[in-house]
């Protein structure tokens, strides 16, 4: 006699059959040969090596299909922010004249970067210089609370440090992209609020940032292993390391 006290809510049955569906779909995807410009600005230079060679992480520490979810939603908040600013008057490209999306590759390919998009014109009103750098990120309501009260640069320096390479690199495809201040947008999950933060040029941080790309680089293919960043696995940005034990199982 089947018991069917034992079988799955539908509900669970569902969302695991998504999960598993996305999961495949994603290990599909071709692992980027590259150094991720957007990445430069994580603490940890050698979590940056362990990126950047595809290094397996920890056994729970691998994307959820609950974590793909949250990614595609903000790919679509995203494109809508697009349509939004458009609306609203501002001459956005996301795309180059080829369809492909604005980028660099620099250092023979081994760093890479795309942008969420140009700016080329907008509302007189509002007094800003084009063209400009565009890029949007997604927050739940902690984190873009956060930011607000501080600020991209104190409270999201992995972002910052993304945007000032990356006016740095366009800099060569989109002339004057860094001699003007770039438009951050941050959308609030939660509420769908908009916080709008315009970032000049930081090109000691672009510096910065390149510089240590190159380390990584060079580290890593002199066969290299660059300090941690703390010096216990209890560091609370070792916690949340999708590569902790297998950092700290080396030692």
């Amino acid at each position: 006699m089947l018991d069917f006290n034992h079988r799955p809510k539908i509900e669970e049955h569902i969302s695991t059959l998504i999960d598993v569906a996305l999961i495949k779909e994603r290990d599909k995807e071709i692992p980027r040969n590259y150094l991720g410009a957007s990445r430069l600005g994580v603490t940890c230079e050698r979590a940056l090596q362990y990126e950047y060679t595809h290094a397996p992480v920890d056994a729970d520490r691998d994307f959820s299909g609950r974590l793909l979810r949250i990614f595609e939603v903000g790919h679509q908040l995203e494109d809508m922010a697009v349509r939004w600013l458009r609306l609203a008057g501002f001459d956005l490209y996301t795309h180059n004249a080829q369809g492909g999306q604005f980028g660099f590759s620099v250092a023979g390919g081994r760093i890479a970067g795309h942008v969420d998009g140009i700016l080329n014109g907008g509302p007189s009103e509002l007094g800003l210089s084009y063209p400009a750098l565009w890029e949007c990120k997604t927050m739940n309501d902690k984190s873009w609370r956060d930011t607000v009260k501080q600020g991209v640069a104190k409270s999201k320096p992995v972002y910052a440090a993304q945007v000032a390479v990356y006016q740095a690199y366009m800099e060569a495809s989109v002339p004057g992209v860094s001699d003007n201040s770039a438009l951050f947008t941050a959308i609030n999950k939660n509420t769908q609020e908009i916080w709008v933060e315009l970032l000049p040029f930081d090109g000691g941080l672009a510096q910065r940032m390149s510089d240590r790309a190159v380390k990584v680089i060079s580290a890593t293919e002199a066969g290299e292993q660059l300090p941690r960043h703390t010096t216990t696995p209890t560091h609370h940005e070792c916690k949340f390391c999708a590569w902790q034990d297998r950092c700290w199982s080396a030692a």
